[in-house]
């Protein structure tokens, strides 16, 4: 899987893009067939600004936007989020838990 990292308006510390990285391939083993990742680190009237971008199948791309004081903080949040994401998602739920999701019409496959 390909990971870019971009830094907007702002520096980036090697330890902080390697963070970012390994956070996107823990994200990766969750996620179903993730194609590439991007992670913009970005800086805003001294806000720090993180938005992690994750491609998986179908086309489905799934996005964790965050501010905070510092990146690394930023990062975490970001990566809560679309780890949320994976975590709702109907792809990942299977056997009982998708068949009562089936019954009550929320899943349409």
């Amino acid at each position: 899987m390909r990971v870019t990292i971009t830094a907007r308006h702002t520096d980036v510390s090697g330890d902080l893009r390697r963070r970012a990285r390994e956070l996107v391939e823990r994200l990766a083993r969750v996620a179903p067939r993730p194609q590439d990742a991007q992670v913009i680190f970005g800086d805003d009237h001294d806000v720090a600004i993180v938005e992690l971008r994750l491609h998986v199948a179908r086309g489905d791309v799934l996005v964790g936007r965050a501010e905070a004081a510092d990146h690394r903080s930023a990062l975490d949040r970001a990566a809560a989020r679309v780890r949320r994401q994976l975590d709702k998602s109907p792809a990942k739920r299977s056997g009982p838990a998708r068949r009562r999701a089936r019954a009550r019409g929320g899943d349409s496959t």
